[in-house]
C-alpha cells in the first residue's frame, strides 16, 4: 500500500523583507560629530548625543578603543535599530533612549 504526503506551506512561517523593529528606543538615524561624538534619532522622535570621548580614550575601552582610530568612527551604521561598527561594536539602545530621555545626552 503506497501512502502521499503532501506539504503545505504555512504562511506565518515565512518572512518576507527585513525584520524591523518597533521599540520606541529603536536608533532610526545616526550621525557622527567632533569629538568622538554622535548625534542620534529614535523611533520615538526623541533627539540626542552620545559622547564617547571618555570611553574611547579611557585605559579601560576595551574593544572601543580601536574608535579612536577616526576612520573606523565614521563607518558607523545602523544594524536593526542598534548602532553599529565593523568589528562587532555596538551600543545598547534602549539604555542610550534611557540616558537621552533623561539627560539629552548619554556620556559614556
Amino acid at each position: 500500500m503506497r501512502t502521499e504526503s503532501t506539504t503545505e506551506k504555512d504562511p506565518s512561517a515565512s518572512v518576507s523583507g527585513e525584520a524591523v523593529p518597533r521599540s520606541p528606543w529603536r536608533v532610526t538615524a545616526v550621525e557622527t560629530l567632533p569629538g568622538l561624538q554622535l548625534r542620534v534619532a529614535f523611533a520615538d522622535g526623541l533627539t540626542g548625543t552620545v559622547d564617547m570621548s571618555r570611553l574611547v580614550r579611557s585605559p579601560k575601552a576595551g574593544v572601543f578603543a580601536a574608535l579612536a582610530d577616526p576612520s573606523l568612527f565614521a563607518q558607523v551604521k545602523l544594524d536593526l535599530g542598534a548602532v553599529t561598527w565593523p568589528g562587532d561594536l555596538d551600543l545598547a539602545p534602549d539604555a542610550m533612549h534611557a540616558a537621552i530621555q533623561e539627560r539629552g545626552v548619554w556620556l559614556l
